[in-house]
């Protein structure tokens, strides 16, 4: 029996290894190209043997204002998400409490439509008003799959809280809106941290609606790096260069608060 196990032990570990490695070789490739000159990774024999340099990483930096793009990537992901959370907090609360469940089908709708569907009217729009190349486009645009997203995580986290906690509340003298900000919010930790975090990441990383309504003062970091692609060549170092800078600030976020996702996604799978 204990033979059994251990055999079985190894092969899910192999199987694991191997699995890990299939999608970490993308990741591992990007971070060993950004160390590489334009030869080096045209090369197939200097995968591994090969002279690391940072030329690539401050190439990035100093020819093609790099800080500027990260900015602007940060003043719209947490813009988006701040306010995401600002609006889809209450609203899952209220749909969770009031058993609005059609009024989540219709939110969960609106998450599944494709964001070019919106692509078109936002930019017909935002060009009335004069608002293209805006951090108000992009917020706006954003929080259009990040609000839905926020809403649809919470409903079900928000289900799972026992209803005593807030009669609790109130018998104690609180208003609705206290027992919201006093005692759900607090308690509902790890779900905010895993809505926000993942409606973060979308919208660091989002590319489409970017590249539409961002002009030179507002362009972020994708569309940065897409630029390193033209027609005559691709620059491979600088652009594996700019694609780890994009990646880290992400895998960071990510690492330090893995815990509290799994806590918030279990949590808001599990309805009490």
């Amino acid at each position: 029996m204990k033979a059994r196990q251990r055999r079985n032990t190894v092969v899910l570990a192999v199987i694991t290894l191997i699995v890990l490695l299939i999608f970490a070789f993308p990741f591992l490739w990007m971070l060993l190209a950004s160390f590489k000159t334009q030869a080096q990774i045209m090369s197939t024999g200097q995968f591994f043997n090969f002279m690391p340099n940072l030329d690539n990483y401050t190439s990035v930096f100093r020819e093609y204002d790099f800080l500027k793009y990260i900015w602007n990537s940060f003043v719209v992901a947490f813009g988006s998400t701040f306010f995401s959370l600002l609006l889809g907090l209450p609203a899952a609360y209220a749909i969770a409490r009031h058993h609005l469940h059609k009024l989540g089908l219709v939110i969960l709708v609106a998450r599944i439509i494709p964001g070019i569907t919106f692509l078109i009217p936002w930019f017909i729009l935002f060009s009335k008003v004069n608002l293209v190349d805006t951090y108000t486009a992009l917020i706006l645009s954003h929080m259009l799959v990040g609000l839905p997203f926020i809403i649809w995580i919470m409903i079900s986290f928000f289900e799972a809280l026992p209803t005593e906690i807030e009669e609790a509340g109130l018998i104690d003298g609180c208003t609705h809106h206290q027992v919201f900000l006093r005692i759900i919010l607090p308690i509902s930790g790890p779900g905010v941290i895993t809505s926000s975090l993942l409606s973060f990441i979308f919208s660091w990383n989002n590319f489409m609606f970017s590249i539409i309504l961002a002009g030179e003062k507002t362009k972020t970091l994708p569309i940065a790096v897409f630029n390193f692609m033209s027609y005559s060549e691709i620059n491979w170092g600088a652009l594996m260069a700019a694609a780890c800078i994009i990646t880290l600030p992400v895998l960071i976020i990510a690492l330090l608060a893995q815990r509290y996702v799994i806590s918030g996604l279990a949590a808001g799978a599990v309805k009490g």
